[in-house]
């Protein structure tokens, strides 16, 4: 077998696959890292109530502060969150910190989820639509882009008064279902997006062959545009979940939701004068809550690696 057959083979591409993905996750480590060793080196010599420009001396307050404070109250050590995670969450019987994180991230990540379910839904309806119709992709698409410039923290509450108007009139409207509808708003932008630019990957040549066939829309968009999509919409489907979480953190601070982690969040930063390690807690179950929910994708696209030749980047 020449070296060229070897290298074209099945095995071989699988082997190239897999030192992929295990080089990803070195780099990805080796990423945590840097930013555990650049926190401590600032840490160390940064100057403890940080750095001042413009301040009037007696104001307390005025002029602009261009590099952070580094005392322990507003930058604790990487190890002191580490340990934290291990203590009662406030003292007494209360169970650990890492356990009330991980309950109060469940929480968010039912909403998140259900959020990403409406927001794949919608962003996919679009993009059908967009593909299909392009008088209509020409007047929907910089509405989709303007969409997402609105401010979450302004959008959130207007949706919960929304959901309250419905619950009075006889109607029940549960509140997560305001968070899920908010996580949806950020999750069908880039599903819509990715869904439009993966229906028209296909060359023309192709296209052209499947009219020769004498086959139809759907018999087309089953057959060549929704294979071809699927490099583009694996990684818009990880985006979307990623923005689920978030939309979802951010809804429950606007709105006031009991339950989650945006409100730990809240509640815990409230308490860092004398506590400072407590809000990393739900920090890092936030940051952790955002990698579960974009690698949750992965297992879809394990069911679709077929087509994930040439697959874009998100």
């Amino acid at each position: 077998m020449t070296e060229f057959a070897r290298s074209a083979s099945p095995v071989a591409a699988r082997r190239r696959a897999t030192g992929r993905g295990w080089a990803a996750a070195l780099w990805g480590a080796v990423g945590v890292v840097a930013v555990a060793v650049i926190w401590e080196l600032y840490k160390f010599l940064g100057p403890a109530e940080g750095v001042t420009i413009g301040q009037v001396e007696g104001q307390t307050g005025s002029g602009v502060m261009i590099l952070p404070r580094t005392h322990d109250r507003a930058m604790p050590h990487i190890w002191s969150m580490i340990v934290r995670l291990g203590e009662p969450t406030s003292g007494g019987a209360t169970p650990p910190l890492f356990v009330t994180v991980a309950q109060a991230a469940l929480v968010t990540l039912g909403m998140a989820a259900v959020g990403w379910l409406i927001g794949v839904a919608v962003g996919a309806i679009l993009g059908l639509v967009m593909q299909r119709w392009k008088l209509l992709e020409w007047g929907l698409l910089p509405w989709v882009v303007v969409s997402q410039i609105v401010p979450l923290i302004a959008f959130a509450p207007v949706v919960n008064a929304i959901g309250n108007q419905i619950d009075r009139s006889g109607t029940p409207w549960p509140q997560w279902l305001s968070v899920a509808v908010i996580a949806s708003y950020l999750a069908f932008f880039p599903v819509a997006v990715g869904v439009l630019r993966g229906l028209e990957a296909p060359d023309r040549i192709h296209v052209d062959l499947m009219r020769s066939y004498a086959a139809g829309y759907w018999a087309t968009l089953f057959g060549l545009r929704l294979p071809a999509s699927v490099p583009h919409l694996l990684p818009a489907l990880r985006l979307a979940a990623a923005n689920a979480v978030l939309g979802a953190v951010v809804a429950e601070v606007s709105i006031g939701m009991r339950g989650g982690i945006g409100r730990m969040l809240i509640q815990l930063a409230g308490q860092a004068s004398s506590d400072p390690a407590a809000p990393w807690g739900p920090m890092f179950g936030s940051i952790a809550l955002g990698l579960i929910a974009a690698g949750s994708v992965a297992l879809i696209g394990l069911g679709l690696k077929n087509y994930r030749r040439g697959e874009a980047t998100a």
